[in-house]
């Protein structure tokens, strides 16, 4: 069946970045000229899907504003015939048919995703979280509906990462078989050297419609919590799940110094002020080193 919807959590406080996200949304934390959010609906229609339900919580308006139409702004740039700018946000507007669900308790991912079931009906979906941004050519959504169309079983996103930090993430056991993995297991934060691979899962899955019977079947966590996690391991004991090694570079915005690692590489890439950026960044060499020499 064609994968056709899409469901983005994006309920969380963002208490990693605070203050800054008191009252702005970490999903509308802007990556050089953009929220991240908005990356992630781009990722989503350039893999061809346009119907995507965003769960929210409180304090999370701006991102419904944000892809709704201003008609200030507009007449605005109309008077300054600013046409260029006029395009970008009228396209802005037009990605996609995005829905918005509120999470009104924060009981974890499992519970958000849960709430997507009556939108969903009974098909494969895809599910991102907000604070995770995939740059790669063939996008990272489009690499997993490719490896769903030959196994028409649920997916999950994973990613190499290096020895030394992978004890950082929610890693997979798992067994190679052809283009994917097997997933056996799911062991999220192991401590050094309980590793069961250097496969991290990163924020994309594919679902058939069953996860939803499996996240009403598990408990809370110590912190009183519903984790999506819980229901994959759930699945996989009767049900094949596989993962995908995603080509591309995985960038997340959660946390501050990997946000700014993210603007950094953004701005990099930028068609506009990639190359003034490097200058910038060439310039402050001498600065640095004279900063580790003292």
């Amino acid at each position: 069946m064609k994968i056709r919807k899409a469901v983005i959590s994006a309920a969380g406080h963002g208490s990693r970045m605070l203050p800054a996200t008191k009252a702005l949304p970490k999903e509308m934390m802007p990556i050089v000229d953009k929220p991240a959010i908005q990356y992630i609906i781009e990722e989503l229609v350039d893999s061809g899907i346009e119907d995507i339900l965003i769960i929210t919580g409180r304090g999370k308006r701006a991102i419904e504003d944000h892809f709704d139409r201003n008609i200030e702004i507009k007449q605005a740039l109309h008077e300054r015939a600013d046409w260029k700018m006029l395009e970008t946000l009228e396209r802005i507007e037009q990605l996609a048919d995005i829905h918005y669900v509120r999470q009104k308790d924060q009981l974890g991912t499992g519970h958000a995703v849960l709430k997507a079931r009556k939108h969903v009906g009974n098909e494969p979906f895809a599910v991102l979280y907000g604070d995770d941004l995939v740059v790669s050519e063939h996008p990272c959504i489009g690499q997993m509906i490719d490896h769903y169309n030959r196994y028409s079983s649920s997916i999950l996103a994973v990613k190499e990462v290096p020895q030394a930090r992978i004890s950082s993430y929610g890693v997979i056991q798992a067994k190679r078989i052809n283009d994917v993995y097997l997933v056996k297991g799911l062991v999220e934060k192991p401590a050094p050297g309980s590793e069961p691979s250097n496969l991290a899962t990163l924020g994309r899955y594919i679902f058939e419609p069953e996860i939803f019977d499996f996240l009403e079947q598990i408990e809370p966590a110590e912190n009183g919590e519903y984790q999506l996690t819980d229901a994959i391991e759930l699945m996989i004991q009767s049900r094949a799940v596989y993962a995908c090694a995603i080509e591309g570079e995985w960038h997340t915005v959660g946390d501050l110094l990997s946000y700014l690692k993210t603007t950094v590489a953004f701005s990099l890439k930028h068609p506009t002020i990639a190359k003034d950026f490097l200058t910038h960044l060439e310039e402050l060499v001498p600065l640095l080193a004279k900063n580790a020499d003292e």
